[in-house]
Protein backbone atom coordinates (compact mmCIF):
# COMPACT_ATOMS: atom_id res chain seq x y z
CA UNK A 1 0.00 0.00 0.00
CA UNK A 2 1.31 3.43 -0.98
CA UNK A 3 1.86 5.77 1.95
CA UNK A 4 0.64 9.34 1.56
CA UNK A 5 3.04 12.23 1.00
CA UNK A 6 4.16 14.15 4.05
CA UNK A 7 4.33 17.93 4.11
CA UNK A 8 6.79 19.63 6.44
CA UNK A 9 6.60 23.39 7.00
CA UNK A 10 9.41 25.01 8.99
CA UNK A 11 10.79 28.26 10.34
CA UNK A 12 13.51 29.41 12.67
CA UNK A 13 14.05 32.66 14.54
CA UNK A 14 16.72 34.31 16.64
CA UNK A 15 16.54 37.58 18.54
CA UNK A 16 20.00 38.83 17.73
CA UNK A 17 22.30 36.58 15.78
CA UNK A 18 23.49 35.03 18.00
CA UNK A 19 20.81 35.39 20.62
CA UNK A 20 17.86 33.50 22.02
CA UNK A 21 16.49 31.34 19.23
CA UNK A 22 13.60 29.08 18.46
CA UNK A 23 12.23 26.83 15.76
CA UNK A 24 8.77 25.78 14.69
CA UNK A 25 7.60 23.00 12.41
CA UNK A 26 4.32 21.58 11.19
CA UNK A 27 4.23 17.99 9.97
CA UNK A 28 1.16 17.06 7.93
CA UNK A 29 0.16 13.67 6.56
CA UNK A 30 -3.35 13.47 5.16
CA UNK A 31 -5.74 14.76 7.81
CA UNK A 32 -3.14 14.38 10.60
CA UNK A 33 -1.04 17.30 11.72
CA UNK A 34 1.52 17.80 14.48
CA UNK A 35 3.38 20.91 15.59
CA UNK A 36 6.90 21.03 17.03
CA UNK A 37 8.88 23.82 18.61
CA UNK A 38 11.85 24.41 20.84
CA UNK A 39 14.42 27.01 21.67
CA UNK A 40 17.89 27.77 22.99
CA UNK A 41 19.36 30.55 25.10
CA UNK A 42 22.15 31.41 22.65
CA UNK A 43 22.08 30.27 19.02
CA UNK A 44 21.71 31.55 15.46
CA UNK A 45 18.85 31.89 13.03
CA UNK A 46 20.46 29.44 10.57
CA UNK A 47 20.80 26.78 13.27
CA UNK A 48 17.12 27.17 14.16
CA UNK A 49 16.02 27.02 10.51
CA UNK A 50 17.94 23.77 10.06
CA UNK A 51 16.84 22.30 13.39
CA UNK A 52 13.19 22.85 12.43
CA UNK A 53 13.70 20.63 9.36
CA UNK A 54 15.62 18.00 11.34
CA UNK A 55 12.98 17.83 14.08
CA UNK A 56 10.20 17.32 11.56
CA UNK A 57 12.09 14.63 9.64
CA UNK A 58 13.04 12.79 12.84
CA UNK A 59 9.36 12.59 13.80
CA UNK A 60 8.41 10.57 10.71
CA UNK A 61 7.63 7.02 11.80
CA UNK A 62 8.40 5.02 8.67
CA UNK A 63 11.31 4.73 6.25
CA UNK A 64 11.17 5.92 2.65
CA UNK A 65 8.57 8.64 3.10
CA UNK A 66 7.98 11.15 0.32
CA UNK A 67 8.52 14.45 2.15
CA UNK A 68 7.84 17.90 0.74
CA UNK A 69 9.67 20.48 2.87
CA UNK A 70 8.61 24.14 2.70
CA UNK A 71 11.10 26.58 4.20
CA UNK A 72 11.79 30.30 3.93
CA UNK A 73 15.49 29.67 4.60
CA UNK A 74 17.59 30.11 1.46
CA UNK A 75 20.52 28.78 3.52
CA UNK A 76 18.82 25.42 4.17
CA UNK A 77 17.07 25.04 0.81
CA UNK A 78 20.11 26.03 -1.28
CA UNK A 79 22.48 23.86 0.76
CA UNK A 80 20.49 20.83 -0.32
CA UNK A 81 19.19 21.75 -3.77
CA UNK A 82 22.38 23.40 -5.05
CA UNK A 83 24.73 20.68 -3.81
CA UNK A 84 26.49 22.68 -1.09
CA UNK A 85 25.90 19.92 1.46
CA UNK A 86 27.56 17.34 -0.79
CA UNK A 87 30.56 19.65 -1.23
CA UNK A 88 30.81 20.20 2.55
CA UNK A 89 30.68 16.43 3.13
CA UNK A 90 33.47 15.85 0.57
CA UNK A 91 35.71 18.33 2.36
CA UNK A 92 34.89 16.93 5.80
CA UNK A 93 33.04 20.10 6.80
CA UNK A 94 36.35 21.93 7.21
CA UNK A 95 35.64 25.19 9.03
CA UNK A 96 31.95 24.83 8.17
CA UNK A 97 29.47 26.26 10.63
CA UNK A 98 26.64 24.05 11.85
CA UNK A 99 28.38 20.84 10.82
CA UNK A 100 26.86 19.04 13.84
CA UNK A 101 23.37 19.81 12.54
CA UNK A 102 24.22 19.13 8.89
CA UNK A 103 25.49 15.67 9.84
CA UNK A 104 22.30 15.05 11.79
CA UNK A 105 20.20 16.30 8.87
CA UNK A 106 22.10 14.11 6.41
CA UNK A 107 21.52 10.99 8.52
CA UNK A 108 17.76 11.52 8.82
CA UNK A 109 17.24 12.77 5.25
CA UNK A 110 18.82 9.59 3.86
CA UNK A 111 15.93 7.62 5.35
CA UNK A 112 13.41 9.43 3.13
CA UNK A 113 12.83 11.04 -0.27
CA UNK A 114 13.06 14.71 0.67
CA UNK A 115 12.16 17.53 -1.72
CA UNK A 116 12.71 21.18 -0.78
CA UNK A 117 10.62 24.18 -1.73
CA UNK A 118 11.67 27.71 -0.89
CA UNK A 119 8.83 30.04 0.09
CA UNK A 120 9.01 33.74 0.80
CA UNK A 121 8.90 34.38 4.54
CA UNK A 122 6.39 36.72 6.16
CA UNK A 123 4.37 36.81 2.96
CA UNK A 124 1.10 35.41 4.24
CA UNK A 125 1.78 31.69 3.71
CA UNK A 126 -0.44 30.26 6.51
CA UNK A 127 1.84 27.41 7.59
CA UNK A 128 4.96 29.57 7.42
CA UNK A 129 3.27 32.22 9.52
CA UNK A 130 2.23 29.58 12.08
CA UNK A 131 5.77 28.18 12.21
CA UNK A 132 7.09 31.71 12.80
CA UNK A 133 4.67 32.11 15.73
CA UNK A 134 5.89 28.79 17.17
CA UNK A 135 9.56 29.76 16.73
CA UNK A 136 9.20 33.22 18.27
CA UNK A 137 7.23 31.81 21.22
CA UNK A 138 9.85 29.09 21.77
CA UNK A 139 12.75 31.56 21.88
CA UNK A 140 10.88 33.59 24.48
CA UNK A 141 10.42 30.79 27.02
CA UNK A 142 12.14 31.17 30.39
CA UNK A 143 15.09 28.93 31.24
CA UNK A 144 16.03 27.98 27.70
CA UNK A 145 18.68 25.24 27.42
CA UNK A 146 22.13 25.82 25.95
CA UNK A 147 22.74 25.00 22.29
CA UNK A 148 25.80 22.84 22.91
CA UNK A 149 26.63 22.62 19.20
CA UNK A 150 26.68 26.39 18.82
CA UNK A 151 28.73 26.86 21.97
CA UNK A 152 31.31 24.30 20.91
CA UNK A 153 31.79 25.70 17.41
CA UNK A 154 31.80 29.37 18.39
CA UNK A 155 34.13 29.08 21.36
CA UNK A 156 31.44 30.65 23.51
CA UNK A 157 31.54 27.57 25.74
CA UNK A 158 35.07 28.41 26.92
CA UNK A 159 34.07 32.03 27.48
CA UNK A 160 31.18 30.95 29.71
CA UNK A 161 33.56 28.90 31.87
CA UNK A 162 35.85 31.84 32.61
Amino acid sequence: MQKPAIYLFTDGAASGNPGPGGYGAILRCGPLEKEFSGGYRLTTNNRMELLAVITGLEAIRWEGAEVEVYSDSAYVVNAVTQGWLEDWKRTGFKKKKNSDLWLRFDAVARRHHVHFHWIKGHAGHPENERCDVLAVAARSLPSLPEDEGYLAESGAESQLLM
